[in-house]
């Protein structure tokens, strides 16, 4: 079954009262879609939008499976070298589709699954000490090769696998890069490493479905294809030319209009379900990276992307929500079914008011707890929507995921920006190189090394 969004919540004048988006302003939007739709098939035909056609990338998908089964036994752990788009999806999709506490008690001979997404080096040394060299596949991922933190990662597993393993180091690194660009490519063929292509036209943030994410869940075990089909499924539906039958224009555009015209700029994403908790870091990068930029006339626009969960958050940030300022926008995920529910037991003498509780399961009170959450925040006069998922499983999240990639490329058009693009992240990258004495960077190196950023009158200590 698919998803379903309601945004009842978010039209003004609805049950949450006048916070929200004038029905006007949704009628304006709903004859902008076809202009905006438009403007994307314009991109898509130019190649610009690669991510909407990766779902029909049945080949890639049967290459990862292939590659799998050829290693399937033989790794007791599966480390990937990346960072931001190349490491936050992979970790958003283990969490989704592996078992429980997989890291912790690997099943059905697949390997635990380390994602090295930092340089902080006690995390950094605590993976080179857990993960045996001898029995472990190291998945460096980057379409430059020249991306400071991965590659300096790769640098040091890479010496701990040759003085494991010697000459048959290459047996136990997979490279996942651009076809035919940067560092990686030349270095792989070289010593005749097994590689994966990224689409030149897929950017990081927007990867997750290329073999960034695909090969890791080949390694270990997730239904690439039923993935792949509810991705192509939620594409099919964020490309309709209705405007109310398409739940990423509607996201966006309701969201788009919230910030411009309301000063409601902070969007959280507020699943309920543990499974479903690192989807919201990696639709943090995806909206803030796409979207936080500086139109042709120069002026910052951008919505501010947000995580909550379910019901861990109540305990800790729905105070905010619920009494804070009125810049907030929630995007609830509800789970209707969960595949391993529990009886909460009968309370014993001493604890019998606890006897409500007594035959529910705790996916019900799961359930009780996001639709009281959700009434909370809606009698608090707080703007919210709710996209519903029949169940977690390798469908129905590969078309949520689709589902927000296509909205972030949607709100793009509306605001104004290239979503595409990430200058920002790019000078900070510059400023490293500098730093680090990278060939070519010298007179960046001396302008860092001459910024005035602290000054004694202002630091404590």
């Amino acid at each position: 079954m698919p998803l379903t969004l309601d945004y009842t919540c978010l039209v003004r004048g609805g049950p949450q009262g006048e916070a929200g988006v004038d029905p006007s302003a949704l009628d304006r939007a709903a004859i902008l879609h076809s202009s905006v739709t438009k403007a994307l098939a314009d991109k898509r035909a130019a190649g610009r939008l690669g991510f909407l056609d990766v779902p029909d990338d049945g080949a890639t998908v049967e290459a990862c499976l292939k590659y799998a089964e050829s290693v399937h036994g033989r790794f007791e752990n599966v480390v990937v070298l990346g960072i931001g788009g190349s490491a936050l999806g992979t970790r958003a999709l283990h969490a989704a589709l592996s078992p429980p506490l997989h890291e912790t008690a690997p099943r059905n001979g697949r390997p635990r699954l380390f994602v090295v997404d930092n340089v902080d080096p006690v995390m950094v040394g605590g993976v080179l000490r857990t993960a045996n060299p001898g029995t472990t596949l190291f998945n460096v991922i980057s379409k430059s090769g020249s991306t400071a933190e991965t590659m300096s990662q790769f640098l040091l597993f890479l010496e701990a696998a040759k003085h494991t393993l010697g000459e048959h180091w290459r047996e136990h690194v997979v490279v996942t890069t651009d076809g035919s660009k940067g560092f990686l490519r030349p270095f792989a063929e070289a010593n005749g490493l097994k590689t994966f292509t990224v689409p030149e036209n897929v950017g990081g943030r927007f990867s997750v479905l290329t073999p960034v994410g695909l090969l890791p869940g080949a390694l270990l075990g997730w239904d690439l294809r039923a993935l792949m089909r509810g991705a192509a499924e939620g594409r099919d539906r964020c490309l309709s030319p209705s405007f109310g039958e398409n739940p990423a224009a509607v996201m966006a555009a309701a969201q788009h209009l919230l910030d411009v015209e309301s000063g409601v700029n902070v969007q959280v994403l507020f699943p309920y379900s543990h499974r479903l908790r690192l989807l919201v870091d990696w639709n943090v990068q995806l909206v803030a990276e796409s979207l936080g930029k500086r139109t042709s006339d120069g002026q910052g626009v951008g919505p501010t992307p947000h995580g909550a969960v379910g019901v861990t958050d109540q305990h800790s940030q729905v105070q905010l929500f619920a009494q804070g300022p009125l810049d907030k926008v929630f995007t609830f995920v509800r789970v209707l079914h969960h595949a391993h529910d529990i009886a909460i037991p009968a309370p014993p003498a001493g604890l019998e008011d606890l006897g409500y509780l007594k035959g529910k399961t705790f996916g019900q009170l799961l359930d009780a707890e996001c639709r009281a959450t959700q009434l909370a925040l809606t009698d608090a006069g707080r703007p919210n929507m709710t996209v519903t998922f029949p169940e977690i499983c390798a469908e129905s999240v590969g078309e949520f995921l689709m589902w927000n990639m296509v909205a972030t490329a949607y709100a793009g058009e509306l605001y104004g920006i290239d979503a595409f693009d990430q200058p920002g992240v790019e000078a900070g990258k510059v400023a490293t190189y500098g730093l680090m004495g990278r060939k070519g960077y010298e007179a960046e190196k001396a302008r860092v090394e001459s910024a005035r950023i602290s000054d004694p009158k202002y630091r404590v200590t």
